[in-house]
């Protein structure tokens, strides 16, 4: 897999260093935090990510709304981070959604899979 320019949309600032370790710890380069929908739909359009992994539920304004107004312009795979997975297939039925908590070897999948649906 070719080294990824990814963005990571999470509200919990402990939480998005800890996906940044992560995301950097398999290879790929973390272009961009966000924690809100205004905030990362701006991002994505100067940082233009490969991938973007987002929180679904933010405190301000909502991953799910961001990865639409990003998406409507250009898109970008991503992946949904949630506690309540289920809630967000629900309303993305299509969507690739990770359940937290997760393991390194449940992102590696998740990605392959936003991948694959791009390419869909």
């Amino acid at each position: 897999m070719k080294k990824l320019r990814v963005m990571i949309v999470e509200d919990n600032r402990i939480i998005a260093e800890l996906l940044a370790e992560l995301i950097e710890a398999l290879g790929h380069e973390v272009c961009g935090i966000e924690s809100s929908e205004s905030g990362s739909v701006a991002s994505a359009r100067r940082l233009k990510p490969d991938l973007m992994i987002v929180d679904a539920h933010l405190q301000e304004g909502s991953g799910i709304g961001a990865v639409e107004a990003i998406t409507r312009e250009c898109y970008v795979p991503h992946i949904f981070v949630s506690g309540d997975a289920s809630a967000v297939r629900l309303l993305k039925p299509n969507a690739t959604v990770l359940q937290k908590p997760y393991f390194e070897n449940d992102m590696l999948l998740a990605i392959t899979s936003a991948l694959g649906t791009a390419a869909a």
